[in-house]
């Protein structure tokens, strides 16, 4: 399967925190994700993108919070995680981008 220019539209960006570090010690990688992308989406371009098996995909909306922006009250934008979990033996080094 190779990569298509729509899967790097679902693949926003890895995300690099705390959890997603404990994440990865169950063999799981974290992306930042399209919000109209469903489960499925997902599980192709990961593949496609990273020549990996993907065993599941769990997925998580972070709801913006409203902050300040300049003294006046903005609102951040909602975000769509999603949590892949690779099958055993396979690995993604997020720290080298796509």
């Amino acid at each position: 399967m190779s990569a298509k220019p729509e899967h790097y539209d679902v693949i926003r960006k890895p995300l690099i925190t705390e959890k997603s570090t404990l994440a990865s010690e169950a063999n799981a990688v974290v992306f930042e994700v399209a919000m109209d992308a469903t489960k499925p989406q997902i599980k192709e371009a990961v593949e496609a993108l990273f020549g990996v098996d993907v065993t599941g995909v769990n997925t998580s909306i972070t709801k913006g919070k409203v902050k300040r922006f300049r003294g006046q009250p903005g609102r951040r934008a909602d975000v769509k995680k999603a949590f892949v979990t690779l099958a055993e033996g396979n690995s993604i080094d997020v720290s080298t981008g796509l």
